[in-house]
């Protein structure tokens, strides 16, 4: 059995992201895979058993990253606008300083064919455990997870992906739809 290593498996998951969006799911092969990471394609076949399982175990990997990444910046004591504003603020920061990670997720997050055997939710379990705690203790409204998740994180990735914008479009527009979240759930 062949021994796996860390920076081998740093490589395949770096080419996976490039290739998704440089050439898509179709055009995104195991021999490509393998070449841009240089490694051989029973190497990629070490860590994956397929490339469906591959891109599910890369996705579910950034998101863990990203919710932890959001979840770190949250301190105790925050009061709900400051924590509202937080998650949405570093939910943006990492979107932009991890570009090419973030249009990975985007991407796969828009295949229905892929994301919908995904079981991920546990990466956005922190999350929606502090919007649920904040719900119970009536600083929120009680809105379905899915609105709340809706509301703070789709207007922000809708920043991050508009092409068309200036950065400092983009942070003005960012601070408007912050103020317009924490109207929509605060009390």
């Amino acid at each position: 059995m062949r021994r796996k290593d860390d920076e081998k498996e740093q490589r395949i998951k770096e080419a996976v992201a490039s290739l998704m969006l440089e050439e898509g799911w179709s055009g995104t092969s195991i021999s490509k895979i393998a070449r841009k990471a240089e490694v051989s394609p029973a190497t990629v076949y070490t860590y994956f058993d397929s490339k469906e399982d591959m891109l599910q175990c890369i996705y579910m990997e950034y998101s863990e990253h990203v919710f932890d990444y959001m979840m770190d910046q949250v301190e105790t004591g925050m009061c709900a606008s400051q924590v509202i504003e937080t998650l949405m603020r570093s939910f943006y920061r990492y979107m932009t300083e991890n570009e090419t990670v973030s249009s990975f997720m985007e991407q796969f997050g828009n295949c229905r064919a892929l994301s919908s055997k995904c079981t991920c939710k546990k990466s956005i379990g922190s999350v929606g455990g502090l919007l649920e705690e904040m719900k119970q203790k009536h600083v929120i409204r009680d809105y379905s997870e899915q609105s709340l998740e809706a509301l703070i994180f789709y207007p922000v990735k809708a920043i991050v992906f508009d092409q068309k914008l200036k950065s400092s479009d983009k942070s003005r527009l960012l601070d408007e739809i912050i103020d317009l979240v924490r109207r929509a759930v605060l009390y």
